[in-house]
Order: structure tokens, then sequence, then C-alpha cells
């Protein structure tokens, strides 16, 4: 599933969740540069699943996306960052 966060880079958001809760997510074009130009965004988010991935892995990336959105953008309570990815993130 391909997405574009209002007030969130995907990059930033892959990131986060990358070095945060050890989950992979994609960000940039995804070969779809057209596309991209035609919404008028720079890039998009994407998470994927598999029929081998379980459910719980599918909540642990939902929990990850929503806390990384709180963190940027500064809305909700949002679970602690682990210390080396604040020191990163300067936050």
């Amino acid at each position: 599933v391909c997405f574009k966060v209002e007030g969130c880079h995907a990059n930033d958001l892959a990131t986060i969740i990358d070095q945060d809760r050890g989950i992979a997510m994609r960000s940039g074009h995804h070969c779809t540069q057209p596309l991209h130009t035609e919404l008028g965004i720079a890039a998009s988010a994407r998470l994927s699943a598999y029929f081998y991935n379980t459910e719980e892995e599918i909540d642990a990336a939902a929990d990850a996306l929503r806390a990384a959105i709180e963190l940027i953008t500064g809305q909700g309570q949002g679970e602690a960052l682990d210390p080396a990815m604040a020191a990163l993130l300067d936050v």
C-alpha cells in the first residue's frame, strides 16, 4: 500500500519506523515519477504485506506508523523513541 501523510515526508516516516521499530518500509518514487508529478508530491511511503505476514506483524506496522506520525506532527502522546533515534533526530 502506497500512501502520503500530510505533514510527514515519506523518507522521515521510513527512517523512524525502520530505526526505532525495525520494520521495513519503503519511501521514494516506486518507479512512478509521472504519478507523483501529477499528484504534486515529492515521494510516497509504502508498507507491504504478503500471505506469510501475521496479524501481529501488520498490527505492529500500523502501530509504528501511528507513533511516527504523532512524533513528526507533534500530535498525540505517542511512545517514547529509542534514545539513539531521538539523538539522531535531535528531538
